[in-house]
This record gives C-alpha cells, sequence and structure tokens, in this order.
C-alpha cells in the first residue's frame, strides 16, 4: 500500500514497523499444542488432593496411551482408589524415562480468584491447582509418549525407548512412588537417564536434600492446675525439647558443613506441630511434636537425631527421681533420601544439551528423584516448567512461556531417542 504523506512524515512509521519485526525475531511467538493443553485442562479437572483417589486420572491417562498403541502398568495401592503408572514406548534397552507425580496439596483455607480445579488461561498463564507443581510437566510428557508412538508409525522409529513414570503420595513423603521403584528393581532392564518434571524454570538441577520426619512424644504426670509444682507438665517438657532443636539448628548453621548451591546452605531442623492438654485447669501428661530434618549429603540424619535424642534424656534425667515416668521418646516416622548427582555426570549434559542451558542448580524441595537414584542406581535431574514459588498457593499458575520451553525441551529429547542419544 502505497501512502501519501512526505518521506519525513512516514519514517517514524516504517522505524517502527522495522523494530517490532526484530522485537519478533528475538522473541517468537510462544505457543503449546492444542493437545498439550488439552491433557492439562484434563488433568487439572481431576481432584487428586492427597487425600483423594487418582484412579479416575490414571484410568484417563491409559487410555490415551492406549489410543495410541502403548500399554500401561497400573500398581494400585492396597485400598485400589490411588496408583502409580509406568509405560515405555519405542525398542531396545535404556532410554529416558519422564517421571512426575499426580497428587496435589489442599486448597482449603486458600482464597483462591480462579476455580482451582478447573483451568483457566488468563494473560499467558495456566492457572489451577497443580498447574505448576506438576500437572503441567506431567501434561507434556504424556502428550510427548504420544507423539514418540506417533512417529513411530510413519516410518521413523526411536532407537531407545522412552518411559512414563507417574505417582501418587508424593506431597506426603514420596510414599506412592516407591511400589513403582519395587517393580523396576525386579525389571530386566531399567531406564539409563531419568528427568523428574518439578518445577525449576526449566533449569538443570542436579540436587536437593533429603528428609526424615520424626515425632516427639513427651511424658509428663497430670496433677489439678492449682497444683501445679507438685506435677509434671509435658507441654514444659515439649517446650524444653523445642530450645534444644533451636540449639542444635543454631549449631549446625554456624559450624556445619555448607553448600552454596542451596538457598539454605546448612541442613535445617524445624519443629512443625504441637499438640497436647486437655484444658487449662489440668497439667497435661503427654504432649507430642512433630519435626523434621531437611539434611545436605554431607550430613548423616542419624547424627543429628542421637544429638536430639542425647538432649531429651538430659532434658528428663533430672526430674526422675521426682517423676519416674518422665519421658521425651523419639521415633522416625518416615523418610526419603536426597540427590546429589555430579554436575559433570552424563545425564546432567544430556538434558543440559535438551534445554541450552549454561549451569545447573539445586532445589530447596524434596523430590521422587532421590529414590531413583539411591535405590534403582538410575542418574537423575531435575527440570520442568514453572516455579515452586507459585506452588501450593492460591491462583497457582504455570505460564505460557515454561511450557512452550518444556515442549522445545521435549522435542530436542525425541530427536535424541531417534539418533539413539
Amino acid at each position: 500500500m502505497v501512502g501519501h504523506g512526505t518521506q519525513k512524515e512516514k519514517r517514524p512509521s516504517v522505524d517502527r514497523a522495522v523494530g517490532v519485526m526484530s522485537q519478533q525475531l528475538k522473541e517468537p511467538k510462544l505457543q503449546i499444542t492444542a493437545r498439550t493443553r488439552d491433557i492439562l485442562a484434563r488433568l487439572i479437572g481431576f481432584d487428586t488432593v492427597s487425600s483423594n483417589p487418582n484412579m479416575a486420572l490414571m484410568d484417563y491417562v491409559a487410555g490415551l496411551l492406549a489410543e495410541a498403541g502403548i500399554a500401561s502398568t497400573l500398581l494400585p495401592d492396597p485400598a485400589g482408589g490411588k496408583a502409580n503408572l509406568y509405560a515405555s514406548t519405542g525398542p531396545g534397552e535404556g532410554g529416558v524415562m519422564l517421571s512426575g507425580h499426580t497428587d496435589v496439596v489442599p486448597v482449603q483455607g486458600q482464597a483462591w480468584t480462579y476455580p482451582p480445579f478447573e483451568m483457566t488461561e488468563a494473560e499467558g498463564r495456566f492457572y489451577g491447582r497443580g498447574t505448576a507443581d506438576m500437572k503441567g510437566f506431567c501434561a507434556a510428557a504424556i502428550a510427548t509418549m504420544l507423539d514418540a508412538a506417533a512417529i513411530q508409525k510413519v516410518g521413523r522409529k526411536l532407537a531407545v525407548p522412552l518411559h512414563l513414570a507417574l505417582s501418587y503420595d508424593e506431597e506426603i513423603g514420596c510414599m506412592g512412588v516407591r511400589s513403582l521403584i519395587t517393580m523396576l528393581e525386579g525389571a530386566p532392564v531399567r531406564p539409563r537417564f531419568c528427568i523428574v518434571g518439578e518445577p525449576t524454570g526449566m533449569q538443570v538441577a542436579t540436587g536437593h536434600k533429603g528428609k526424615v520426619a520424626l515425632r516427639a512424644t513427651c511424658i509428663g504426670r497430670e496433677g489439678h492446675s492449682a497444683l501445679a509444682p507438685l506435677a509434671l507438665n509435658a507441654l514444659h517438657l515439649a517446650a524444653d525439647f523445642i530450645h534444644a532443636v533451636r540449639t542444635l539448628q543454631a549449631d549446625v548453621a554456624a559450624r556445619g558443613h555448607k553448600d552454596g548451591d542451596y538457598d539454605v546452605p546448612y541442613s535445617t531442623v524445624h519443629v512443625g506441630k504441637m499438640s497436647g492438654g486437655v484444658q487449662v485447669n489440668i497439667v497435661p501428661n503427654t504432649a507430642v511434636l512433630d519435626f523434621e530434618i531437611r539434611s545436605l549429603a554431607e550430613d548423616d540424619p542419624v547424627v543429628l537425631i542421637d544429638r536430639l535424642k542425647a538432649a531429651a534424656e538430659a532434658i528428663c534425667a533430672p526430674l526422675r527421681a521426682e517423676f519416674p515416668e518422665a519421658a521425651i521418646r523419639i521415633e522416625r516416622l518416615w523418610d526419603y533420601p536426597g540427590l546429589g548427582t555430579p554436575s559433570d555426570a552424563g545425564v546432567v549434559n544430556f538434558v543440559k544439551g535438551l534445554t541450552g542451558a549454561n549451569g545447573t542448580m539445586k532445589v530447596a524441595f524434596g523430590t521422587e528423584g532421590g529414590l531413583f537414584d539411591a535405590r534403582l542406581g538410575i542418574p537423575t535431574v531435575i527440570c520442568g516448567p514453572g516455579s515452586m514459588a507459585q506452588g501450593h498457593k492460591p491462583d497457582e499458575f504455570v505460564s505460557l512461556e515454561q511450557m512452550a520451553r518444556c515442549e522445545a525441551m521435549m522435542a530436542a529429547l525425541l530427536s535424541r531417542l531417534e539418533a539413539g542419544f
């Protein structure tokens, strides 16, 4: 179209057009496939809070894979309402496993402005519970399995296989995935590499701390509050034990091992729950504390637990002449190992090649990756779309930009699987 102004009048619009074109070249339009978007919407629509069943979601995924000619193995929990899913496509041994959990944290007590179990797309973001943690990655992984099956039907083929592992009850201590790991322990062939798609902003994470969840039961002697000094208040014992926990934390922070790749560079000890007592005019005879240790690879949590057991005994021993029942009993509830993949490991270089990343990071939160590494010996990294800054919060979201970068990684992965790495 020819303009009617002078050359001087036309120049600003030309400059703007050139500028827009340059910006478009620098920042190509982001998009994800309709299939991945649809799968994500369906996954968000399943209310898979850890206290609820996930079988409807797993049946949906198994159905999608079956339509593509991919068989799935479902590993149900004893009650039959939850299951892990494992599937493979492609020939040969080794290959890459894409790992994600399907459970999410509760939404009760949170002020959502979007429906938590209905995906909402707005302003370049996908909102809904689990979009970041971590159904966004699960949707991309499922779509990649379907793509892998499709290319094998049109004359192309994978040189090594692609595996999908979806779990339940990750949010309550990585409990559900353990039956899947037991199955793989007995399998003749295991994946060569594993990518756990927890949200890292698509950075390659090589490690996280291990965790031990513990309970301290404090035993005192009940009595009337009017005669409180003649009884032994279990809540007071609990308070003394909390002081011991804080003292241990201060010592570990000041003199313990350090790893600067973590936001908190030392092992942590944290009391998360305290309960005890019936009413104010009764001296309570029992109090219970739930606490945790998140440890660096260099710190043995058993050593830290033993230090707390010694502190508990030091609290109670002077009291036993008058109150022989005085005790603080520490029990181990559950745990998962940390992950510490060397930064020069093959899996790290492989996934950095898929994403274009130059460096690595470590994450503050725990993942199932430590179990895959410790129990199966599968070299593992963590890399997925979104940020844990949005996880576990109202109006959780994953951005279109992050999902597009995840799909680009998956496309690069398929190319490498065709080439045999």
